[in-house]
């Protein structure tokens, strides 16, 4: 199946070519964070995103919180760019799937402080717990493109963008949709942010430009983003039909479980799933041009990444964790990071590493640019690892 729009809005930009540039020069989102409400929040860091998120009539946006507002930003420009007619999405042929860690949590944090007020649960509206129900982007963007296929919610931590695409994808290869709407959203808090700060796997330092760190033997932790990430996918046949300009390709994708920790990554399921994709895609692991990492910042993960990439990949294919620029935008980074790939393809380049000094001896020997290079990637992998050892793989490639 074929990519025929993408919409995003990211720490580094908003649109395509921003972004791309962004990448290629690898100019930082991370920001020094504003005061958090919750005074206790370690990290000094944060990577937000500032579009423009007004102008909808209020019927289509009431029951969206920020995450969900954030993913209807990407998708209409995704679906503008695709020029699907709204018809297909009436059509029970197009479909949606679409994923975030959880709804909002600003709306849930809003909800929880007055719950307990007297006479308040009757003061709170009923569009309160539409905003922060764990599968508030898929339904509300279901509602907001008048969707009647199949509407799908991908809440798997930080594959969730990921897994909407590859579960959007299968759905088309097995015949049961012909366009499917796919991405995932994160809104930045300090609930989520918390949570990391409590697991100490945070940055603590004060100083943007210079973190995080992923795959440096000096990464003291990660940086928590947000933002939204969109894709149109269509059945080949359907895109070339209506004249659509293709902007790639989903050719492989391979999804598991370790089965053993739930919070602690197993190098044995990262590299189950990377196999699994090249196995879907029909590919030789040779054939890879530049793998997208996961890679956060996180010591354990770093590392257990680099050997899963290197027993499956080998030591020569370039790889680089864009986090290093958007910081860890956790539902989203999956969907994100799938559009940076079809960036470099059409722009004709691989990200850097940024901040990367001294690879952790720790790491298996991969390739890991220091800085943006040209080249002329065509067959990408982009891989994503969540909580509970979940593991996600996708293949992209170059339109044809």
């Amino acid at each position: 199946m074929v990519v025929t729009g993408a919409g995003l809005t990211t720490p580094i930009g908003d649109d395509l070519d921003t972004v791309s540039e962004s990448l290629r020069e690898l100019r930082s989102g991370v920001r020094e964070a504003a005061p958090w409400t919750e005074p206790n929040i370690l990290t000094p860091l944060a990577a937000p995103v500032r579009p423009d998120l007004s102008g909808w009539p209020r019927k289509k946006v009431r029951s969206m919180g920020r995450v969900g507002k954030l993913a209807a930003f990407a998708s209409e420009r995704a679906v503008a760019q695709s020029g699907i007619d709204d018809a297909v999405f009436g059509s029970g042929r197009a479909g949606l799937v679409y994923g975030s860690t959880h709804g909002s949590s600003a709306e849930m944090e809003k909800f929880a402080r007055r719950i307990g007020e007297p006479g308040a649960l009757m003061t709170l509206g009923g569009n309160g717990y539409l905003r922060f129900m764990s599968h508030t982007c898929a339904v509300n963007l279901g509602l907001f493109f008048g969707v009647k296929g199949r509407v799908l919610s991908t809440c798997a931590a930080c594959v969730s963008g990921s897994q909407a695409i590859g579960f959007a994808s299968e759905l088309i290869a097995d015949g049961r949709q012909d366009v499917m709407i796919a991405g995932g959203a994160e809104e930045l808090h300090w609930v989520s942010t918390g949570v990391f700060d409590v697991l100490q796997v945070t940055s603590r330092r004060e100083s943007p430009q210079d973190n995080p760190r992923p795959f440096d033997a000096g990464r003291d932790g990660m940086v928590v983003g947000e933002g939204a990430a969109t894709l149109v996918l269509e059945a080949r046949e359907h895109a070339v039909a209506r004249g659509a300009t293709i902007l790639g390709e989903v050719l492989g994708f391979g999804t598991c479980c370790d089965g053993a920790h739930i919070t602690t990554p197993a190098a044995e399921g990262m590299e189950r799933a990377m196999r699994l994709a090249l196995e879907d895609a029909a590919l030789a692991p040779d054939a890879i041009d530049y793998v997208n990492a996961h890679a956060t910042a996180t010591r354990v993960g770093d590392v257990r990444e680099s050997r899963a990439t290197h027993r499956v990949l080998g030591a020569d294919v370039p790889v680089s964790s864009t986090k290093s620029l958007t910081g860890h935008t956790l539902g989203a980074c999956g969907a994100m990071e799938a559009v940076f790939c079809l960036a470099m393809m059409r722009d004709g380049f691989v990200a850097g590493n940024k901040n990367l000094k001294d690879v952790d001896p720790e790491c298996a020997p991969l390739d890991l640019p220091r800085e943006s290079r040209a080249a002329s990637p065509t067959l990408v992998m982009s891989n994503n690892f969540a909580f509970g050892g979940i593991n996600t793989s996708l293949i992209f490639g170059a339109p044809r």
